[in-house]
């Protein structure tokens, strides 16, 4: 892969997700600063990128992928996507900003299979070459971060449009990029990922399977009301620190290479729920005074937290699936989990936060004990039922 080509990649991963990390970590904020929104209201905004996952492989699968150049409909995407962000910035109340952000997911989300399809089909080791990509789009998510608190816009509609530009800019980058042809409707493969269904026949994966939905939940309390929470109790600036989190994730991914095999599945998937515990104790006692350190503590463990679960949990399945259904596996589990899973708990968190605030005083305490106690449960029905009798090596 020449130089010049790695530099385009690198900067549609870069550019992909710091659109992304530019308006999802501070919505909330946004919302409840300039809609009065509620703990449902947010929940159900959040919910609306779950929502696109679940559909998102039809258009991907069954449309984009067979019938047009991936980096042509990516283009496209982008731009279209750039109009409905500002169109974000004039929605009045929650109701028609909730039904705008959904129609941008339904346009953005496609675009995160396009782009990786993109670098994949240019790629002669996919190995080793797309981890050093992919690295730029967190990257990406840490400098819009940065960005936010720079500019002063972490409450404004300014994060919108600050994507809405790099959407429209993308979109004409992307036009540029060299071309992936359509595979055509002969490619074998189903969208809807059914060929995996057989790997549930393998308990040790199906144990895991329920148990990556069920983690779930706790991932939507810390997406959709991180920030919100942060900013409430006093954190200057908290956009720009959670990127830590960012950075955190980017350390702790390459170590699992190394880990994977000399841990094992089980306990790097423990540590992982552990952590999610530990984060989320730390945000129930931590102020912005007399324990910042919690606050800092609980962004950091992020890397741990995400890798240890999500990333492991593909790296897991890949080994599972063997060659001939890894690619519908995959699919299965980022819909099952992005999907579904954040469907479920977008929804359960906007009703706990809601539950738990009273005439605009949110009780942290009590709200973050909550996905406290169910990663608690996942991880007693995880260390009860799991049992991976095969050793997994790497390959010779």
């Amino acid at each position: 892969m020449s130089v010049s080509f790695r530099l385009q990649l690198s900067a549609m991963m870069f550019l992909q997700y710091f659109i992304w990390g530019a308006w999802y970590v501070t919505m909330g904020t946004y919302m409840a600063e300039n809609l009065g929104a509620s703990g449902v209201n947010i929940g159900l905004a959040y919910s609306a990128l779950a929502v696109a996952t679940i559909i998102s492989p039809f258009f991907v699968g069954m449309i984009a992928d067979r019938f047009f150049a991936a980096q042509r409909i990516m283009g496209l995407l982008h731009i279209v996507g750039a109009g409905l962000l500002f169109l974000a910035t004039q929605m009045p109340d929650s109701t028609s900003f909730y039904w705008v952000i959904l129609m941008y997911s339904l346009v953005y989300m496609p675009t995160i299979a396009l782009s990786n399809s993109v670098a994949f089909y240019h790629m002669t080791d996919p190995g080793k070459q797309f981890p050093w990509i992919r690295v730029f789009g967190t990257l990406g998510w840490i400098v819009a971060g940065l960005l936010i608190t720079l500019l002063g816009i972490e409450k404004s509609s300014g994060t919108f449009l600050m994507a809405a530009l790099l959407s429209g800019a993308l979109g004409i980058f992307s036009l540029t990029l060299p071309n992936v042809p359509p595979k055509g409707s002969e490619d074998g493969s189903s969208a809807l990922s059914t060929e995996a269904f057989v790997m549930f026949k393998d308990k040790p994966y199906l144990i895991f399977f329920i148990a990556a939905i069920l983690v779930c939940i706790p991932l939507s309390f810390y997406y959709g009301f991180a920030n919100l929470f942060l900013n409430d109790v006093g954190m200057a600036d908290p956009a720009s620190k959670m990127t830590l989190g960012q950075v955190s994730e980017a350390i702790f991914i390459l170590a699992l290479p190394f880990l994977f095999y000399r841990w094992g599945v089980k306990n790097i998937l423990l540590v992982g729920m552990l952590a999610w515990i530990l984060r989320y104790i730390f945000f129930a006692f931590g102020d912005a005074d007399a324990n910042l350190w919690m606050l800092y503590t609980g962004i950091i463990l992020h890397g741990i937290c995400y890798d240890f679960f999500f990333i492991t949990g593909y790296m897991y399945t890949e080994v599972k699936a063997g060659e001939k259904i890894k690619n519908a596996a995959q699919g299965l589990f980022t819909v099952a989990t992005y999907g579904v899973g954040m469907v479920i708990g977008t929804w359960f968190s906007g009703l706990t936060v809601e539950h738990y605030t009273d005439n605009g005083v949110y009780g942290w305490m009590n709200i973050w004990f909550v996905p406290a106690a169910i990663a608690i449960a996942v991880l007693i029905y995880f260390i009860l039922f799991f049992h991976e009798k095969k050793e997994i090596k790497p390959a010779s």
